[in-house]
């Protein structure tokens, strides 16, 4: 056999091992996929118990549970605008049982300029669960009846004109930094202990607007306690039909999308994602578990894994604009 034979023999050999061993760790992560999952799962959310954020997993994924045939506990893991919980999720096992529930990555990216993970490159998107719509309110002794006559006023009242949130970095917070910015008026930020109290205020009239979530305001909107000036979303709400969004109010790029999804570590097989994904959106669909959305005042939204890795990674873009636009520095 010549040298040059030698060496093309050696080559196909070396090129047909590498081809088998690639096809066994295919079958392998496959065969993985396809048994997950053999044991309990373990869902971080990033917040106290009790809020959208908390209630909206915790909702969804018991119906999951009852799909794949296995416990999915969830854990609260509150702190630095969620991203404790999501460093717990970022360092772990790439392998389907620790995954994240949250609406608050792309914030944290935004907030603090040295996290302990990379929010583009540790964490892959599987599914929202929703989108929160935020409502804009104001006390009726205000006398703002339209966002109209809130922005008239704030450009009357430059310097005194204020706004509540429940927390800096709060999605209260970016909902109103970002009408405010592309309205174009000024407005003093009154950070509260949390949207409970920051609600309180606004009834009171001690703020002047504040957004919050649909669910707590309703009541107090049927009841004419508070003014429903606009919703910061893309499109009306379905718990509040009769009230414009902020960009049928003529402005255009002012909605903040306060939504809440699932992320698992980054290199987790993608047949576990899919799986996942798909079930997930089973659960969705599931008539009782949208009825318990639907109090909490979530709209759907539905979205393919590409679709949903557009998404989010759009989303942290426009949240590092919005800090650095309206100058918002984290507590530390």
């Amino acid at each position: 056999m010549s040298i040059y034979k030698a060496v093309l023999q050696g080559a196909r050999l070396i090129l047909l091992a590498t081809a088998s061993s690639l096809i066994s760790l295919a079958g392998v992560e496959a065969g993985l996929a396809q048994a997950w999952p053999t044991r309990t799962i373990t869902a971080i959310v990033p917040f106290g118990a009790g809020s959208a954020s908390d209630v909206m997993p915790r909702v969804t994924l018991d119906q999951v549970s009852t799909q794949v045939g296995r416990p999915i506990v969830v854990e609260n893991r509150p702190g630095a605008g969620g991203s404790i919980g999501a460093n717990v999720v970022a360092k772990a096992a790439p392998d389907g049982y620790t995954m994240l529930a949250s609406g608050a990555l792309a914030t944290a990216h935004g907030l603090y300029p040295k996290l302990p993970y990379n929010t583009l490159q540790d964490f892959v998107p599987v599914v929202s669960l929703g989108q929160q719509p935020l409502v804009l309110v104001s006390a009726p002794s205000k006398g703002l009846k339209t966002l109209g006559d809130l922005i008239a006023a704030a450009k009357a009242r430059p310097g005194s004109f204020n706004f509540a949130s429940a927390g800096i970095g709060s999605a209260s917070h970016f909902a109103a930094e970002r009408l405010r910015i592309t309205a174009g008026f000024e407005a003093q930020h009154i950070p509260f202990r949390g949207a409970t109290e920051a609600l309180a205020e606004t009834v009171a009239g001690r703020v002047d607007f504040f957004f919050l979530p649909i669910a707590p305001a309703l009541s107090l909107i049927k009841d004419g306690k508070l003014d429903a000036l606009a919703i910061s979303a893309m499109k009306r709400a379905t718990a509040l039909p009769q009230v414009p969004t902020t960009a049928e109010a003529g402005l255009q790029n002012s909605a903040y999308d306060f939504w809440v999804g699932i992320f698992l570590p980054a290199q987790t097989p993608r047949d576990i994602v899919v799986r996942l994904h798909q079930e997930t959106n089973k659960a969705l669909q599931v008539p009782s578990v949208q009825e318990r959305l639907a109090v909490l005042g979530v709209e759907p939204m539905p979205m393919s894994l590409e679709g949903l890795d557009k998404y989010f990674r759009d989303d942290v873009e426009a949240n590092v604009r919005l800090v650095k636009a309206a100058n918002i520095v984290a507590q530390q």
